[in-house]
């Protein structure tokens, strides 16, 4: 016996003409409509896998999963929404299992001790979800006019996949992508990752959705930004575990004298003081 989510899958598939997504004409077929091989191709999973989802023999599919058949089917944004439904995804998880929740964003009175210690060094206290939970006066600096911390809650993963102005602003954007997107992996906790992913897939696309499920290791090499005051600034990231916390302390260091120096210009326009956000 079918299921509502199975069944849509196999309608949306057998209406999409091959050609409409660049795919082969590969002659005349028994049903219309894409093969189920090729939309296992696109989404990433196997033919059994999507086998399986359409004749209604596996009913949980992950949230990565589903964003995967959404992205190979090239889902508009209320075909989207509705498979979530169907998949019933409430808030990034399937309500088989309890809801999950965002993870804490309070940092440890002795933490932000120790980040005010760093004044006036370039520092922030973040997690895998790319929350910005805490900062110094010199990261409101370097990040000061690029939209970042404008919002009530900073998440530097959503800044990355969602604000046009994150692709001026970061000289290897692909790379900051890559890494965020792959941090997410090793967020907080499942429960937070899945539930920050679902929330976020339907807004980023299919770019987010295929950096998130290659696997590929960044290098995290030098950070480089380009300030809207038109100066280039090379950082390099040193990274303290906060393991009890599930949270890193993240110190940018200039790479080379130049660096330094716009650093310091920068430090010397009016900004505020250390900000912890809750």
């Amino acid at each position: 016996m079918g299921t509502p989510l199975g069944d849509f899958v196999r309608a949306k598939r057998d209406s999409i003409q091959p050609e409409s997504l660049g795919l082969p004409d590969r002659g005349r077929r028994r049903s219309p409509g894409l093969r189920r091989s090729d939309l296992a191709t696109r989404a990433g999973i196997s033919v059994e896998y999507l086998t399986r989802i359409e004749q209604g023999r596996d009913r949980n599919p992950s949230v990565a999963v589903v964003n995967a058949l959404a992205d190979g089917l090239s889902l508009d944004p209320a075909e989207r929404d509705h498979l979530r439904y169907l998949a019933k995804i409430t808030g990034g998880e399937c309500v088989a299992h309890a809801r999950p929740t965002a993870p804490s964003r309070q940092v440890r009175p002795s933490v932000l001790r120790t980040l005010r210690l760093l004044e006036p060094g370039i520092a922030l206290v973040t997690n895998r979800l790319g929350d910005v939970l805490a900062y110094t006066a010199a990261y409101e600096s370097v990040t000061s006019g690029t939209g970042l911390l404008d919002a009530e809650a900073p998440n530097l993963t959503r800044y990355v996949f969602t604000d046009p102005r994150a692709r001026t602003f970061f000289a290897d954007w692909d790379e900051v992508a890559d890494e965020q997107a792959f941090d997410l992996w090793l967020g907080p906790s499942a429960e937070n990752s899945e539930w920050f992913t679902a929330e976020l897939a339907p807004v980023a696309g299919p770019d987010f959705t295929r950096r998130y499920n290659r696997h590929v290791v960044p290098p995290r090499g030098v950070l480089r930004l380009r300030h809207p005051s038109g100066r280039e600034l090379s950082l390099i990231r040193e990274t303290l575990e906060l393991t009890a916390d599930a949270q890193q302390l993240v110190v940018l260091l200039p790479a080379d004298e130049s660096t330094a120096r716009a650093v310091e210009e920068l430090r010397d326009r009016p900004h505020g003081r250390l900000r912890a956000i809750s």
